[in-house]
């Protein structure tokens, strides 16, 4: 058996034997810094005799009580020998019926972003606390059965100190008990462990309501009610509460409350919605029932470009459609994490589109969450959507552009197939079949069927059970003018089994009118098939540019043909619509990335076109896949002169010509460049003259990198700026300084593991930045040496982000893949063989597409 590794096998069988009634947790966070008490009664009905385990991850464990009886000899090892927590506690030979357990542990605060988190702010020495607990670390907080089909209620009681708050999934009721102050509340709803959550300290709060109308549609329950009220909470640290923009978050939640109660079919189901911003916090936001955990950085302490913005609400759209989709029905296990995931991002995107000022949010997706998905899919990790979870570990590995990025498409994608009405009826069924349970995707598709009339039989073994992309282009002859014929040409999916797959497309026709790229035609079809004709463009006037993945339908590489790729070149900033231009960045990025097309090459079409680019988060894209191809797919010996020039000198006329907006996206791309001294020039009147304090530290960073600043100004500027996000400036820059003997020591500080998993962060940046490469090639080969000890680290997302971060991309050698070959020949485990295989082939793609470059 084991606990922190839980298998499926090992959570169906847990599934089979039991139930769980009800959780009685109680906290006390008076005592130390370092650990906190826990005692847990979990009340629990068994069906089937029989032994298993719960989980707890603590520090120590003073009393575990079966039905009042003292078993904590027997339960806390399978030897008896004393409590490992690999093996959480064993319940053996449990009797049919309802049984109670109590179990009393110390547990240690988190630095990790895992578990309970504790966080001093330095802008006021104030502590913050809050949970996360997805994919299985509820059992950091509290003794529990720690997996997503083992739904219960829960009484929890937390005391704190008498200037603390607690935000959790439900109201609290708060009294005095001697010095401190116990907060008890009662969650009367089934919950999964990991979507519990606690929110502890003097947070800075402001609330306000939605109120609205439930659309009423035949496929919910008649008894749903019409008028809603939802209380709704806005959380932050207090050093952050003057730059919470309170309005534009009600604002933009409400949006989302509206659209979703006018296409879900069913009433918010959790009374209350509060967000609260946490500080040092791993991944974009968690989908706590009624209490949203978001990363604090959402909350901009300085200048946020349009991209940030639009990001933000699509978290906040992403994490609020999760509230139906994965908390009210939630997935039996993580098999169906990408179908969670997935579903809240296209769910994101639509809302954004349709009920917010992002209209454009469909392009940002087909320029950010398909060029993820793209990259992921290409590697040798790629994996199916539909994932083999078989444990934990597994799961926890493929949080990634597959889960997210990839499955949001293929879900896009065939919402184009069934229709978009029928699609959201089908969704509908399910909410109103499976409310308060679990459900499988095989579930979702039925309901999809039916709805739509479609059989989907075959579309899941197409696009969820194979890898690999397809790659679609036009075909066609042209004579007098004219097509004489025309076909969509499909590709075996790279990489995969050559599957072929049925695409919903629309081909677009676009031509040069009156200096205006414009569409002069469009088809849309199924495309099966290596060809697939498309008769309606037989006899139509040859267009300049063909688009056989128009309004990005369908999830493919779409490949321009050679006259189109030309024109693309020549004339990418006169196309008129955003979606059919962010399509040619793509497809030139695709192709860059590819090696057909040099790095060159797409760096002088980002410098001659960027400046005309109207939608603001596809600028900062294709700005920073400028960087990447300068930095890592160009000809050094060209990149280090006449290509570091070129996007200096763009990014200098971009700054300084374009909108407050556009100038700003132009200004932080600048720093992220290999600097010359003319950008060096710049930035340090940056330094001098801007009140932007992100874009000071950035440019200060830079100016460390490149040997123009150092620690006296480092010191200044941590001086001017006291903030969290200051501190944490101040590491990326300190880890800047372009010195061999500094780089050894910041990544010596990484590599034992003590750090924080912001500063590990930031120090991992400031290692890295551009011109640093001689100065860290000392440190190539010893990755290898501790790379299994990184591995090892107790938090699964440290050790993860820290083989990633310290990886050696900087030696792009054979000499280096040599090294990573030689480490792949050794038995490791699965998680740490993935990461290193997938950090070597994004070296030796480095490698092939400079030798393009220089031919």
């Amino acid at each position: 058996m084991t606990s922190i590794n839980l298998t499926r096998d090992e959570a169906a069988h847990r599934a089979r034997l039991l139930t769980v009634d009800n959780y009685d947790i109680s906290l006390d966070l008076t005592g130390s810094d370092t650990e906190f008490s826990s005692v847990t009664t979990v009340t629990f009905t068994v069906r089937e005799a029989g032994s298993t385990f719960i989980d707890l991850r603590a520090s120590r464990v003073a009393g575990v009580h079966l039905d009042g009886t003292d078993i904590r000899r027997q339960a806390l090892t399978l030897d008896g020998q004393g409590y490992d927590e690999t093996h959480g506690i064993a319940l053996e030979n449990l009797t049919v019926g309802q049984h109670t357990l109590r179990i009393t542990a110390t547990c240690p605060y988190s630095r990790t972003g895992e578990g309970l988190h504790r966080f001093v702010d330095p802008a006021d020495n104030l502590t913050y606390l809050y949970t996360q607990f997805e994919t299985a670390d509820a059992k950091r907080v509290f003794a529990c059965f720690d997996q997503p089909d083992l739904k219960a209620t829960y009484d929890i009681s937390v005391t704190t100190p008498t200037d603390w708050k607690v935000i959790s999934n439900a109201p609290q009721r708060t009294a005095r008990a001697g010095g401190h102050l116990v907060h008890r509340s009662r969650i009367n709803y089934p919950l999964s462990t990991y979507l519990i959550a606690l929110c502890v300290g003097p947070y800075h709060e402001v609330h306000s309501t939605w109120e609205g109308t439930l659309t009423h549609h035949p496929e919910t329950p008649p008894d749903q009610p019409t008028e809603l009220s939802v209380p709704m909470g806005l959380y932050c640290r207090r050093s952050l509460a003057e730059h919470l923009d309170a309005e534009r978050l009600f604002r933009e939640t409400k949006q989302g409350f509206d659209f979703f109660h006018a296409h879900f079919g069913m009433a918010y189901p959790f009374g209350k919605y509060d967000q609260v911003f946490c500080p040092e916090f791993n991944i974009g936001a968690m989908e706590n029932a009624a209490c949203v955990t978001i990363r604090d950085e959402y909350v901009f302490t300085s200048r946020a470009t349009h991209y940030r913005y639009e990001r933000r609400a699509e978290t906040i759209l992403h994490e609020l459609a999760h509230m139906w989709f994965g908390d009210l029905v939630t997935m039996q296990w993580w098999d169906d994490l990408w179908l969670n995931e997935s579903f809240a991002t296209w769910a994101a995107a639509l809302s954004q589109a349709e009920a917010t000022d992002y209209t454009t949010a469909w392009v940002t997706f087909a320029n950010v969450e398909k060029s993820w998905a793209y990259s992921q899919d290409q590697l040798p990790s790629t994996h199916p959507i539909l994932a083999d979870a078989t444990d934990i570990e597994t799961v926890e590995q493929n949080f990634d552009g597959i889960t997210y990025a990839k499955g949001a498409s293929v879900l896009k994608q065939l919402q184009a197939y069934v229709g978009r009405d029928e699609f959201l009826a089908g969704v509908r069924r399910h909410f109103a079949d499976h409310a308060w349970g679990n459900a499988t995707f095989d579930e979702l598709l039925g309901a999809l069927q039916t709805a739509s009339g479609r059989d989907l039989s075959g579309w899941a073994e197409q696009w969820l059970k194979t890898t690999g992309i397809n790659r679609l282009s036009p075909a066609f002859e042209v004579a007098d003018g004219r097509y004489t014929s025309f076909a969509v040409a499909q590709a075996g999916a790279e990489p995969g089994a050559d599957e072929l797959r049925t695409h919903r497309v629309a081909v677009g026709l676009y031509s040069l009118v009156d200096a205006h790229v414009v569409a002069t035609d469009h088809v849309e079809l199924d495309v099966t098939g290596a060809s697939t004709p498309v008769p309606e463009l037989v006899g139509v006037e040859q267009a300049d540019l063909v688009l056989v993945n128009d309004d990005d339908l369908t999830y493919c590489l779409m490949q321009l043909d050679p006259a189109s790729l030309a024109f693309v070149v020549d004339n990418i900033d006169r196309i008129v619509d955003p979606m059919a231009r962010t399509l040619c960045w793509s497809a030139a990025w695709e192709a860059t990335r590819e090696g057909e097309m040099k790095a060159r090459d797409f760096i002088r079409l980002v410098a001659r076109g960027a400046g005309a680019e109207t939608e603001l988060a596809v600028l900062e894209r294709i700005l920073g896949q400028a960087t990447t191809a300068l930095r890592t797919y160009a000809d050094p010996s060209w990149a280090h002169g006449e290509g570091r020039d070129l996007l200096i000198d763009a990014f200098l006329a971009g700054e300084h010509e374009g909108t407050e907006e556009t100038s700003l996206v132009f200004a932080q791309a600048l720093t992220r460049l290999p600097l010359n001294d003319a950008a060096a020039d710049h930035l340090e009147q940056v330094l001098a003259d801007s009140h932007d304090a992100e874009l000071r530290w950035l440019a200060l960073a830079a100016l460390v990198a490149y040997g123009r600043a150092g620690a006296a100004e480092i010191d200044a500027e941590r001086g001017r700026d006291r903030s969290a996000s200051g501190a944490q400036a101040a590491l990326r820059a300190e880890a800047a300084v372009n010195d061999p003997a500094v780089k050894k020591r910041v990544w010596a500080e990484i590599v034992a593991g003590d750090l924080s998993n912001l500063a590990a962060r930031h120090k991992m940046q400031g290692l890295v930045y551009p011109g640093s490469t001689e100065s860290l090639m000392p440190l190539a080969e010893p990755y290898f040496d501790v790379a299994m000890k990184l591995w090892e680290h107790p938090s699964t997302e440290m050790g993860l982000n820290s083989l990633t971060g310290l990886y050696p991309v900087w030696d792009t050698s054979t000499e280096g893949l040599a090294r990573a070959d030689a480490f792949l020949y050794h038995d490791l485990p699965a998680g740490l063989r993935r990461i290193i295989a997938e950090q070597h082939d994004r070296v030796a793609r480095a490698l092939r597409n400079r030798a393009v470059d220089a031919d």
